[in-house]
């Protein structure tokens, strides 16, 4: 086993994000501590307002932090986000993350073919015949491909989400992360996605998804739950406790 994968994927210690409002100061991340590992399916579930999102912005460099600090080790490189300009960030991400979000945010003047292209393009590894063909085949791993030359607006909801989803794997990064990818869909298209995301994590990637939705604890290989901008975990007695407390790893 190589000194990288002895590592965590993703490392977050003791991160503080804090907000500035016409209030005051608004405290959205409490000296958050968490460790990723590879081939994890991890869920981050709280209530809207919880801080889950923030949490995921942290890890995918969309936000700086306050304090503390995130470090990522992945493709042969331990890499502290805060520390890279936005530039470096921008193409590191490309490079390293699929990112997923419940709105698809798919360019609705490209075809599906053309979206799952796009990551490619915006990190240097574009290439007029590979590229194309590599957005056919995950295309095709979501049961798309017969749809590839269409426009966004022309598939339902459920299918502009396995677009999004093979669009977040078209660099081939090791870990992806999903803003409640499922909270807009039907149970039943919401079922297939998360399935989607199991064989995805069967086949060696990592997957944290954020959610609100504990129905689904069971079927991550672990969750962290988050209130109030700090993780909890249920005690033995049912009790809840503060992941910094005695008895909670």
């Amino acid at each position: 086993m190589t000194q990288e994968n002895e590592k965590p994927l993703i490392e977050l210690n003791k991160v503080v994000k804090n907000y500035t409002t016409e209030a005051g100061v608004f405290p959205a991340l409490k000296g958050i501590d968490l460790h990723i590992q590879r081939g994890e399916f991890l869920g981050i579930i709280g209530k809207s307002g919880a801080g889950k999102s923030t949490l995921l912005n942290m890890f995918t460099g969309v936000d700086q932090i306050t304090s503390g600090e995130v470090i990522i080790h992945a493709n042969g490189k331990s890499v502290t986000l805060h520390e890279m300009s936005e530039n470096e960030l921008a193409l590191w991400r490309g490079r390293t993350m699929g990112v997923i979000y419940q709105s698809f945010q798919l360019l609705p003047m490209l075809t599906l073919v053309q979206n799952v292209m796009m990551p490619m393009d915006m990190s240097g590894l574009y290439h007029p015949r590979k590229s194309r063909e590599r957005a056919l085949e995950l295309l095709e791993m979501v049961e798309l491909s017969e749809h590839a030359h269409k426009l966004p607006t022309y598939i339902s909801g459920g299918q502009q989400q396995r677009v999004a989803i093979a669009r977040a794997l078209a660099n081939d990064p090791p870990l992806l992360v999903a803003d409640e990818p499922t909270g807009s869909l039907d149970s039943v298209t919401a079922d297939h996605i998360f399935q989607l995301f199991e064989n995805l994590v069967e086949s060696g990637r990592t997957v944290v998804m954020v959610t609100h939705d504990k129905g689904l604890m069971p079927r991550f290989s672990r969750h962290v739950e988050i209130v109030d901008g700090e993780l909890i975990a249920p005690s033995p007695s049912g009790r809840r406790l503060g992941w910094g407390q005695e008895g909670i790893k």
